[in-house]
């Protein structure tokens, strides 16, 4: 009786593990395979995945950030404003900004060739960083996966999420193909993410949570690191929807304040540019109260470039394009 048990068990596992991979061969080969879920977010995973199949040859100039980061930049429109530059946009959405220092520290580390460093932040990435580690991912899994060309079919064993699958595997087709509208996997050749739509949505974002220390403290350890390293640091200040800030900040103190803890942060060796303030767009821009339509996008990065170029040839530290390697 009890060799029959073990071998019934050993079948049912087999069993088990045949339709698992049955599976993702299947969905694979209709295109509705996920990324194997080291985040367990479809966003994350799916730019790891891209990220994987489509390297960028000795980028110099990082992008991070959340979502603003991911889709308000251009990396064609930069590229072309700057020739020497080539932008690499390490951005992941939904996360604070100690997320996206750890993400930053990583790709660094990676990257050697990276000389300048933009972050593109709205308050809301200051705000929380308590509530979640700082590491997205586990750096040991994904640097094979990304870097090194690891079997891909290791990390869905490693990660197994049959609910998150079975989410995720209902849409993610659609949004490779830009299908779903709002929320869209899609990306160029530099790692941006366009949203691209005519249509408008309500404001989203409510009153943001009190800004957070230890999102600020991160800042500081990272441009403190670029600083000893060389390398050039920027932040920028997304521009954000004027009915939210009547509505959430009428009076502008909460701004304020985040702005000031901005520039303590990064002291001298970094640059601050508030685009909410010195870069102005119509309304009709926002799609919501934090994020820009791509049509709008193009114009912002022209102005990120102009900041970039002023940044590298004034005062201060040594300059992120002379010290890029590059003519």
């Amino acid at each position: 009786m009890c060799s029959l048990y073990l071998l019934s068990l050993f079948a049912g596992l087999v069993g088990a593990l045949t339709l698992f991979c049955l599976t993702l061969l299947s969905l694979d080969r209709t295109g509705n395979l996920p990324p194997p879920a080291f985040s367990n977010n479809l966003c994350v995973d799916e730019k790891l995945s891209f990220m994987r199949a489509n390297r960028i040859e000795s980028p110099n100039l990082l992008v991070i950030g959340s979502s603003v980061a991911w889709r308000h930049v251009n990396g064609h429109v930069l590229a072309q404003a700057l020739p020497e530059v080539r932008p690499m946009n390490g951005a992941f959405c939904g996360l604070f900004a100690n997320q996206s220092a750890y993400v930053a520290h990583w790709l660094l580390d990676r990257e050697s060739s990276i000389r300048s460093v933009v972050m593109i932040a709205d308050p809301q990435d200051f705000a929380g960083c308590w509530k979640v580690q700082d590491a997205v991912f586990s750096r040991e899994h994904v640097d094979p996966y990304v870097y090194q060309g690891a079997s891909r079919w290791n990390y869905y064993m490693r990660y197994f999420s049959p609910k998150s699958l079975a989410r995720n595997a209902l849409t993610v087709k659609a949004q490779r193909a830009g299908q779903i509208e709002w929320d869209p996997l899609v990306f160029n050749r530099f790692g941006d993410g366009p949203l691209v739509t005519e249509n408008t949505r309500k404001l989203m974002y409510g009153r943001p949570d009190a800004l957070d220390r230890n999102c600020f403290d991160a800042l500081r350890e990272l441009s403190a690191r670029l600083q000893q390293e060389g390398r050039q640091l920027m932040v920028v200040s997304t521009p954000l929807h004027p009915q939210w800030k009547e509505k959430y900040d009428p009076d502008g103190t909460f701004l304020a304040d985040f702005d000031q803890r901005i520039v303590e942060s990064l002291g001298a060796s970094g640059t601050y540019w508030n685009a909410d303030k010195d870069w102005s767009t119509p309304v009709t821009s926002f799609v919501d109260a934090v994020h820009m339509r791509w049509s709008a996008v193009q114009e912002f990065s022209a102005a990120l470039a102009e900041q970039m170029q002023k940044a590298a040839t004034g005062p201060g530290p040594a300059p992120a394009l002379e010290t890029a390697g590059v003519p």
